[in-house]
């Protein structure tokens, strides 16, 4: 297989004219689907514009490549297109971009994704580039690709293998670089592992010759890891770069001068970075765990106390929320089934056999909801050895251990939701510093640090902390559930407001989790605590799933209804987010935000915030913590609860209507 295997001449559009980065995106994704990459243009679409609002995919020199990898694709492909006139891409040399080639690449398979680091790696050749744009006719233009990959990769295609080397090249490579020292290292990862990691990885290399400094590059793109770093290389070289926008392995270079940048970086600065490590201006990096701390902070400029904090937050959250949901929904399917009994109210869902069923298998996954939430946090501060920590701390906090209810002079109350937050933060930093502190044990103990020291002494802490402090947390939580209990009017109103308006903030970013997380824990606290249907946390998490369904709703309204305000492709994929709304999956707002922010994302929050509101005066509750239309039946006044998701996606609707300008034909 070759480059042009995947560059179909229907695919190749030259000397086209485009007024934006908008339009050049569209004319792309409509040479896909010529050349019958795509099963669905709106989805892949959509994929194109979440990975550009991670960060433009052009490059220098005039070069774009945007990529997406993606189940709308169905069959892997490129697309290319020269400019006669470039367009602002967002390039960080500032100048317009004129030549591109969209990847199109499955979820499934990893053979295409060889081809296309072959082809990133030739972009990187001014040459090659300059005779792309020179092309006349298509043929000419796949000409060019054939030769200049036949000139640096021989004339045999890649025959069905993982890797872009035959298995005599590969031996011819190991064998000759068998021994040898590199100078410098580098690790390469882009989100997406399919352009800029392979195209760092190329400048790197290309800078370390011209530099006449040994270089070697490890590539973590979408196919895996290839050309991985050695301990011996690792041991022997002066330091490493790490151009990563993306988690990697880096606990391997503990006690080596490591220069963290984006991939970016990598690409227009390699002379630079490489320079850096040469004359001893790297400072040397020391492991501290927590997978994902080092990785992403740059070695020049810190990470934040609160970026840090919240990505260990987050990692508990997302390993938290599958349990919830499932868990969350068994549940609600439970009381569906039941029939309330007021005289009864705490066997409420256990009333039947086929309800006791939903009730005991969600409650299994709902239990694990503070263990795992603690186990997380404190593993993302503090690596493997803040895992058991976390686990045991959020346990104690379920059930409301106390040095009193241990002795038998006390009742357990549940530190619940904030008591689990604590025992992750506090045992994950608890873990961090008794592994430093073990740094200054004789050698011959390394072995028994993980199995005995670690287990022992963390579980140990952790049981006298949660002892002692989990009573005041669970007074806190006993207070706060009061105090929520107590709103009502003016002040319920506006938190159901701000709940709602928060999911439509950044759909999927801090405040939309923050927004989530707040809703799961009222929950978990009204479960805990048998609260009935009319409890106030219930409404809260009812504000929170109406105010994350009404961005996509609005956008599909918006889009039936004023045709004008929108280009022919973004009237082709509104309707899909009618689906993506009903189904509470706010992110199906996100193509559309990414196009206009200033004037989709102030229309969803206002939309969001009414619907949220009006949830909290109708007095909607829901039991569930996910689902959208589908746990609708288990609404306390459903009625009131259409309403308000009408309410508010209508309101949306008006409001972008009236922000957005006609689209000309």
């Amino acid at each position: 297989m070759r480059i042009t295997d995947l560059l179909k001449p229907q695919s190749i559009l030259l000397g086209g004219q485009a007024a934006d980065k908008q339009s050049a995106i569209d004319t792309l994704i409509d040479l896909q689907a010529a050349g019958g990459h795509l099963a669905d243009k709106a989805a892949y679409k959509e994929a194109i514009l979440a990975r550009e609002a991670q960060s433009s995919t052009a490059i220098e020199a005039g070069i774009a490549v945007p990529h997406a990898k993606s189940d709308a694709v169905a069959n892997p492909g490129l697309a290319a297109m020269t400019l006669t006139e470039g367009v602002d891409y967002g390039a960080m040399d500032k100048k317009p971009s004129d030549l591109f080639f969209m990847i199109a690449a499955p979820m499934d398979g990893n053979l295409h994704l060889e081809i296309l680091s072959r082809l990133m790696v030739l972009l990187m050749d001014a040459d090659f580039t300059a005779a792309l744009r020179a092309a006349k006719t298509t043929d000419e233009f796949l000409a060019v690709i054939d030769k200049a990959e036949a000139a640096k990769y021989g004339e045999a295609g890649v025959p069905g293998v993982e890797s872009v080397e035959t298995s005599e090249e590969a031996a011819a490579k190991a064998a000759k670089n068998e021994g040898a020292e590199y100078r410098v290292l580098a690790v390469t990862a882009c989100p997406t592992g399919i352009a800029h990691t392979y195209m760092a990885a190329e400048a790197l290399e290309k800078a370390g010759k011209a530099m006449n400094v040994t270089v070697k590059v490890e590539t973590n793109g979408s196919g895996g890891v290839k050309n991985a770093l050695t301990a011996a290389e690792i041991a022997a070289a002066d330091g490493i770069i790490v151009a990563a926008d993306k988690n990697v392995e880096t606990a391997r270079f503990d006690g080596k001068p490591v220069l963290f940048v984006p991939v970016s970086d990598g690409i227009h600065r390699p002379e630079e970075l490489i320079r850096q490590v040469e004359e001893g201006k790297v400072p040397v990096y020391h492991h501290q765990g927590g997978g994902e701390a080092a990785e992403a902070a740059s070695s020049a400029v810190k990470e934040s106390l609160g970026r840090k904090t919240y990505k260990d937050l987050m990692n508990g959250v997302s390993h938290m929320l599958p349990f919830v949901i499932g868990g969350g929904i068994l549940i609600a399917l439970a009381f569906l089934l039941d029939t309330f009994d007021p005289n009864n109210a705490a066997n409420f869902g256990m009333g039947t056999p086929v309800a006791a069923f939903f009730k005991t298998v969600g409650n299994a996954a709902f239990n694990f909801m503070l263990p795992i939430l603690a186990g997380y946090i404190a593993m993302s501060i503090a690596d493997r050895p803040g895992l058991v920590v976390g686990f045991v701390g959020g346990s104690l906090a379920a059930a409301g251990t106390s040095f009193a209810t241990i002795l038998g002079t006390g009742t357990a109350v549940s530190s619940g939701f904030l008591g689990a937050l604590l025992a992750g933060f506090v045992g994950g930093y608890f873990m961090l510093g008794l592994e430093k502190l073990c740094d200054k044990l004789p050698r011959s103990l390394e072995g028994i640090k993980p199995i005995l020291i670690y287990p022992v002494v963390g579980v140990l802490f952790m049981g006298l902390f949660m002892c002692a402090f989990g009573p005041i947390v669970g007074a806190l939580n006993t207070a706060l559930t009061g105090f929520l209990a107590g709103l009502g009017g003016t002040s319920k109103v506006l938190m159901g407001a701000v709940l709602g308006g928060m999911m439509s903030i950044d759909m999927g970013g801090p405040f939309n989790k923050a927004a989530y997380v707040t809703g799961t824990g009222a929950i978990a606290t009204a479960l805990a605590a048998g609260a009935g249907q009319g409890a106030i946390e219930y409404q809260m998490m009812a504000s929170v799933m109406v105010g994350g369904m009404v961005p996509p709703i609005a956008i599909a309204l918006c889009t039936t209804f004023f045709k004008k305000k929108f280009t022919a492709d973004e009237r082709k994929s509104g309707p899909v987010n009618y689906i993506m709304g009903l189904c509470f999956i706010s992110e199906g707002a996100i193509p559309f935000a990414a196009a206009d922010p200033l004037r989709v994302i102030p229309s969803c929050v206002v939309g969001s915030a009414v619907a949220g509101a009006l949830s909290m005066v109708f007095g909607c509750g829901l039991m569930a913590p996910h689902g959208g239309i589908f746990v609708f039946p288990v609404v306390t006044n459903v009625a009131g609860y259409v309403i308000s998701l009408v309410a508010g996606s209508v309101v949306g609707m008006a409001m972008l209507a009236l922000l957005k300008k006609n689209k000309e034909a």
